[in-house]
């Protein structure tokens, strides 16, 4: 079995279609797939039906944005159930702080000359969710820059016009929603935040205590050593670990299925649900 419990779709910030990335890992050889999307369960039945052609397990997912000490920290939720009335609202309320955030941001740009933004971002988005890659290539389309790198560094990146926090809700109610809904909490890309030893440690003793019982241990582009450091810290905490590319979309150095083999040492997160 081969397991992807992180990737995304361009129900969110993905490149390709629920179906074509279903498509995608069974080429890569991938026999269990969680399509985790940012803060919406929108393409899990695209891809469960695409997967009934490939014999390939769909594990209900999702990647919600959460605040724990003012740094911004992702947690996955895995093999919960969707229509859980807990999952429903937190999905809801995410999304709408997602737009919220879009709209923001397009009307920041349209102070600063670029009209037509949001139209355009919309059209790009075709039905998803409207993030900033979205308004990156609205940019590139209305021919304000050149590449993405360009609109990052005029329009979006950070101190400039559209760089528009949004107040996520706190680590703790994002793990009781999973939690309540019935699945594994799990802190998403350790290796993504740049904290301290003692820094990562504090913050999975915090998760702990809210109810977290997951940590992917290997992921797509993590090192090897940074691996085995997750794997010892799963040993200590207890947790689950759990594994995923984080694939956004066809990129040299990301493809679905493929990170550091998880150690043995550790339980796998599948064990809860089979």
């Amino acid at each position: 079995m081969l397991a992807d419990l992180h990737c995304h779709s361009l129900k969110s910030d993905g490149q390709l279609s629920p179906s074509d990335l279903v498509d995608r890992a069974a080429e890569q050889g991938v026999t269990m797939l969680a399509l985790t999307d940012h803060d919406t369960l929108s393409g899990i039945d695209e891809a469960r039906l695409q997967a009934q052609k490939h014999d390939m397990e769909i594990v209900s997912g999702i990647e919600f944005s959460s605040v724990w000490n003012g740094i911004g920290i992702h947690i996955v939720g895995l093999g919960f159930d969707e229509q859980h009335p807990v999952m429903q609202a937190a999905v809801e309320r995410q999304e709408a702080c997602r737009y919220e955030r879009a709209k923001t941001i397009a009307i920041k740009l349209e102070k600063q000359g670029v009209a037509g933004i949001w139209d355009k971002a919309v059209e790009i988005a075709n039905g998803a969710q409207i993030g900033r890659p979205h308004f990156a290539q609205a940019l590139i389309d209305l021919g304000k820059v050149n590449n993405m790198a360009q609109a990052f560094k005029k329009y979006l990146g950070a101190g400039k016009a559209g760089d528009v926090k949004t107040m996520w809700p706190q680590m703790s109610e994002v793990v009781s929603w999973i939690r309540e809904s019935g699945g594994v909490a799990v802190v998403a890309h350790p290796d993504k935040y740049k904290l301290t030893g003692t820094k990562l440690k504090l913050l999975l003793k915090a998760f702990s205590e809210a109810g977290g019982n997951g940590l992917e241990v290997t992921t797509g582009g993590m090192e090897s050593s940074f691996s085995k450091r997750m794997a010892q810290l799963c040993d200590e905490f207890g947790f689950l670990g759990s594994q995923g590319s984080d694939f956004h979309g066809p990129r040299p150095w990301s493809e679905l299925g493929k990170f550091v083999p998880m150690a043995k040492s550790v339980t796998p997160v599948w064990r809860h649900w089979q």
